[in-house]
């Protein structure tokens, strides 16, 4: 099992220098990965700065040498795919092929989207997200690209360098459990990354229900799809090592392989440093 330290892209971790020092202790202190959010409006934590994702993960990549780096989770269909394909293919070489890519809806619809005139539908906006991915994922294969789809259209585009990463980067799939359609998606790619009804960011998810997705996935899984498959589940742990291996070990056991570090999303420690710092030193899980 692998182990990230998540953090939202406002707060004090709108300064990339902060999140350079979190993504340096991270990897002096033996985490795996670190992942930042990408909102560009989230009217819950109105009033704080936000910083730019990709921005964010390039002082990281430039802190640091070993950890993956990434988002959790970045809105495909708010972005245009050649703008998106651009910016993670160049942290892939920055970072020498450490970006993970993880992709979905994201949220709130009403912020990220109506916010700034874009009143697409859930199902629409699926839609983009699907189209979005394969265009993705041909744009970092450096080969030619001409697509003619319901959203999107590419006429004879080569997009160079192509990613380090072959064929592309780690995709990861998010979305809410019990839902099944984003667990299809993911079973399409190369993760899931669920947070689940019953227990929202920064919860410790119920271990049954843990069971339950990874069978569905793994259900939809085509047969001989190649590469490992990774389920990623977070929450917030104490950093006494017993105490942490007592919530994430049924987890382990269920099927989780990334254990992801989160603040709870309604505490008043989600955006500052000092507290961010202080788990991180105490080290990751041992499972």
């Amino acid at each position: 099992m692998r182990f990230s330290i998540n953090i939202p892209n406002f707060g004090d971790f709108a300064d990339p220098r902060n999140v350079a020092t979190v993504a340096a202790a991270a990897e002096q202190a033996g985490w795996d990965g670190l992942f930042v959010w990408d909102h560009v409006l989230h009217r819950q934590h109105q009033g704080r700065p936000f910083g730019d994702p990709w921005m964010l993960l390039t002082a990281a990549a430039l802190a640091t040498s070993r950890i993956r780096l990434g988002t959790l989770l970045t809105p495909v269909p708010r972005y245009r795919p050649q703008q998106l394909a651009r910016q993670v293919a160049t942290l892939d070489h920055l970072s020498g092929g450490r970006v993970t890519f993880a992709a979905g809806l994201g949220g709130p619809i009403e912020d990220e989207y109506r916010s700034f005139g874009d009143f697409a539908e859930p199902r629409v906006l699926a839609e983009r997200l699907d189209e979005g991915l394969e265009l993705l994922s041909r744009f970092w294969s450096g080969e030619p690209v001409n697509h003619h789809g319901r959203h999107y259209e590419v006429r004879d585009v080569t997009l160079l360098p192509a990613g380090v990463q072959r064929p592309r980067p780690p995709v990861w799939i998010g979305g809410f459990w019990p839902r099944r359609a984003p667990m299809r998606r993911a079973a399409r790619w190369d993760g899931a990354v669920p947070l689940f009804e019953t227990a929202r960011h920064g919860h410790v998810p119920d271990a049954e229900q843990v069971r339950e997705l990874v069978a569905c996935v793994r259900g939809h899984r085509a047969s001989g799809a190649g590469g490992p498959f990774e389920f990623v589940l977070g929450g917030a742990t104490p950093p006494d090592p017993a105490k942490a291996k007592d919530l994430i070990g049924p987890l382990h056991d269920a099927g989780a392989t990334w254990w992801d570090e989160r603040q709870i999303q309604t505490g008043p420690d989600l955006d500052r440093l000092p507290p961010v710092l202080r788990r991180i030193e105490a080290g990751p899980p041992v499972i």
